[in-house]
């Protein structure tokens, strides 16, 4: 086993082509072996039959309860016939002693055998010479008075014992042949695998663009080779993002730090007053809570980056949820004089990871809260849709554009920064919030219009339902 597991894959596929083959055509060649072998015996059976009761027609018996052959008769049919299969006959008197014989035996002589044997056929030989006979019981009034034996060569029928050789010295011939061509086959039916090999070997980190060619044939190593080059796909971009999250974070963990140190070089160059040391100290400190802030979001952006995380399966009671969310933000609602419009249908209860639902829910309303402009509307709505538990959460805030509107889940994306200096964050917040909900298979849709507001949906899938 060993052995054959170090075969190439092209040899093991031949070797079980053969393997499977070789016994199809044992059985074939036993067959044909068997069929030739009973059809020869058969006639050669029949041959020697005939040529019994042709025999028998030359005897007659006479009131002494013996009999008479009619040697003329036979011996002129003996010699005036042409047969390929040369007849041994021979006649025995009830002490089975020869009486006659056919010529052709000369001075040889055929075995009688004991009585039981009558009526069958016998292999025997003759002077080396291959024979079938059989031999049957001459009767006058029910009393045995005789017995005739008839034989023939069995010399020209050889053909079974030729058979049997040449079969048996193409089988592994055949067997050889079929080997190569099934090697040749397999070779040229494996050459794509060949190529996904060298393909592969000249992919690394540093060259991810290469892709394996498709075959023509829409087979199995068509789908390999199509798989694989997803494979690629998707690892090269999960290294883009990881390169390019790589580098965000470190401008926007720079940004804070350099502005946290140009404050304190600021304060050390001269004396300053008291009002001057707590202002430039509490900036200080809002800015390292800030870091904080997204030092904290990178580490949970970080931690489903993967999606190894094992949710949890819980009744989570989503109407909760969203007050509890509310009442969190309630001061800056209050500072921002805020209008909260809330419209929930009915109590809904999901299955689902309480935690996880938590912070999406928490990400969307603190967005809502931070771009919605003062004295302006936010409007949560929990309704049912078919199958399906709809979150929608609405404001009339600064609003995205349509050309970036699919940018807004990238991490560390903010748009319209520059207009809006006023408004601070990490543009980590949606972020999270898709990768949450890819892991816990909510669908999340975003409609936005520019300085009108935007509205944001989250489907429950109906499969989790409580």
């Amino acid at each position: 086993m060993t052995n054959f597991l170090s075969f190439s894959f092209k040899n093991r596929i031949a070797f079980n082509y053969i393997l499977s083959s070789s016994i199809l055509i044992a059985i074939v060649f036993i067959f044909i072996y068997g069929i030739v072998n009973y059809s020869v015996n058969q006639h050669v059976n029949s041959e020697i039959s005939n040529e019994l009761l042709k025999h028998l027609d030359d005897v007659t018996t006479d009131s002494n309860d013996t009999y008479l052959i009619q040697v003329d008769q036979w011996r002129a049919r003996e010699h005036n016939s042409i047969k390929v299969n040369p007849v041994f006959v021979e006649f025995y008197d009830n002490n089975k002693q020869l009486i006659d014989k056919s010529p052709n035996l000369n001075d040889a002589h055929l075995q009688l055998f004991d009585e039981n044997c009558n009526e069958k056929f016998i292999n025997s030989s003759l002077n080396n010479i291959p024979l079938r006979q059989t031999q049957t019981s001459i009767l006058n009034k029910g009393k045995v008075v005789g017995y005739l034996v008839v034989a023939m060569s069995l010399e020209d029928f050889e053909i079974v014992k030729i058979l049997k050789e040449i079969l048996l010295i193409t089988f592994p011939i055949i067997l050889i042949i079929l080997f190569l061509i099934a090697r040749f086959f397999a070779g040229r039916s494996i050459k794509p695998v060949s190529t996904i090999i060298e393909t592969s070997s000249k992919i690394t980190k540093d060259n991810l663009q290469t892709r394996i060619p498709l075959p023509n044939n829409k087979d199995e190593l068509f789908t390999l080779s199509e798989n694989i080059n997803n494979l690629l796909d998707r690892i090269e971009n999960a290294i883009e993002r990881e390169k390019q999250f790589t580098s965000d974070a470190s401008h926007e963990l720079r940004t804070p730090l350099a502005v946290i140190k140009g404050t304190m070089e600021v304060l050390i160059r001269k004396s300053r007053s008291q009002e001057e040391y707590e202002s430039k100290i509490n900036f200080c400190i809002s800015e390292v809570n800030r870091l904080n802030h997204m030092v904290d979001q990178l580490l949970l952006l970080a931690r489903f980056e993967n999606q190894k995380q094992n949710s949890k399966e819980e009744t989570i009671y989503l109407n909760a949820i969203i007050l509890d969310c509310l009442a969190r933000f309630s001061e800056k609602i209050e500072t921002k004089k805020i209008q909260i419009k809330t419209l929930f249908s009915d109590d809904f209860y999901y299955l689902s990871d309480h935690y996880l639902v938590s912070i999406i829910i928490s990400n969307l309303i603190s967005n809502a809260v931070k771009y919605t402009n003062e004295k302006g509307n936010i409007f949560l709505s929990l309704t049912q849709q078919k199958n399906q538990i709809i979150f929608s959460i609405q404001d009339n805030g600064i609003g995205i554009s349509n050309e970036n509107v699919d940018k807004i889940f990238n991490s560390f994306y903010r748009s319209d920064v520059s207009d809006h200096p006023e408004i601070k964050g990490t543009g980590l917040g949606l972020s999270i919030v898709k990768r949450l909900c890819d892991l816990l298979k909510i669908e999340i849709t975003v409609h936005s219009v520019l300085n009108e507001g935007t509205e944001i949906k989250l489907r429950f899938s109906s499969e989790n339902p409580k």
